[in-house]
């Protein structure tokens, strides 16, 4: 084997590295197992559900708003 040959077989076993590196990363990141994924999907879920709390109340007419506040306020 001459020093040609070798360095083509280096640089393509670091290619085919390369490769299934790049394709394990990808995978990871469609699988979700990622813990800032996690995190941040929760966050997102949390704050929509206090955005709906707060499209209610803005939505709501002023009577019943009173009422609940009044119904806190007499616990």
């Amino acid at each position: 084997m001459n020093q040609y040959e070798f360095i083509l077989g280096i640089v393509i076993v670091v290619m085919i590295a390369s490769i299934i590196k790049a394709r394990y990363k990808y995978s990871v990141r469609k699988l979700g197992a990622d813990p800032e994924t996690v995190r941040v999907r929760e966050e997102v879920r949390t704050l929509k559900e206090r955005i709906q709390v707060l499209e209610r109340i803005a939505t709501d007419k002023d009577s019943a708003l009173e009422r609940e506040i009044e119904q806190l306020r007499d616990r």
